[in-house]
């Protein structure tokens, strides 16, 4: 009889343990606990220790922390009739569990769902310009139009970033050649450039030049001794005829 009794209390402790520890919840810093009492949705709770009742409450956990979801490669026509391939991430983080739970089933397939439509669609309208050279205004604009539509599900979309941009082969050898047409027409602007500035330096010399005569016959003298001294050769100059007539009078006046 006391055998049986004791088997009982042992029992009935096991049972009250059991209820406890179902009734306590720990919940981290960074989730929520969304109650629901015979299906009735009772608030959201936490962090800490929260207390529910056993067989009569439901908790469902939450995440509070910002997901990093990569939105996969859509296949998209710019308005440009350009085929293209774009992938993205968007950051999103949950604002009020209770909706992210009673207003939408899966929150986070959704989100990604959405994302990818709304994604097709903005880009687009685009034309493959503005998505090259203005993906900061694009981004703006995805993370604007995703995040109103999540916001009845209690999801804030903090940010969207188009991560990469595939172009076709015939559009990425357009650009090359572009690019290297470019480059070109910069080259011979520096060359034409540079050889307006000598035109303009070799004009000022010869103006200076011209204003002293014997200065040309100095720089004739440099260049002839630069140039022996580059490599051995022959050299064949003019002489001055004037320098020639002084040196015949000079000659005749001692024969005499």
């Amino acid at each position: 009889m006391l055998t049986g009794a004791l088997i009982a209390i042992i029992f009935g402790v096991v049972i009250v343990l059991i209820l406890l520890i179902s009734a306590i919840k720990v919940l981290k810093e960074y989730e929520r606990g969304v109650i629901f009492r015979f299906g009735r949705l009772r608030g959201a709770r936490g962090p800490g220790i929260i207390i529910i009742i056993p067989f009569v409450d439901k908790m469902i956990k939450v995440d509070l922390r910002t997901v990093t979801m990569d939105v996969p490669p859509q296949d998209i026509i710019t308005r440009d009739n350009v085929p293209v391939k774009v992938n993205a991430v968007v950051y999103f983080r949950v604002m009020d569990p209770a909706k992210s739970i009673v207003k939408i089933e899966k929150y986070i397939l959704a989100t990604s769902q959405i994302a990818q439509t709304t994604l097709r669609s903005i880009l687009g309208q685009a034309e493959l310009d503005d998505l090259l050279s203005r993906r900061e205004k694009i981004n703006k604009e995805l993370q604007k139009i995703i995040d109103e539509q999540t916001d009845p599900w209690g999801v804030k979309v903090s940010n969207v970033e188009i991560k990469d941009v595939e172009l076709p082969q015939s559009i990425q050898r357009a650009f090359a050649k572009q690019a290297e047409a470019e480059r070109e027409r910069r080259a011979k602007i520096i060359s034409a450039e540079g050889e307006f500035q000598a035109s303009e330096k070799l004009a000022n010399a010869a103006e200076v030049l011209s204003k002293f005569p014997a200065s040309i016959q100095l720089r004739f003298l440099q260049t002839l001794k630069e140039i022996a001294t580059e490599q051995n050769s022959t050299i064949v100059f003019p002489v001055p005829i004037d320098l020639v007539n002084a040196f015949i009078e000079n000659m005749g006046k001692k024969s005499q």
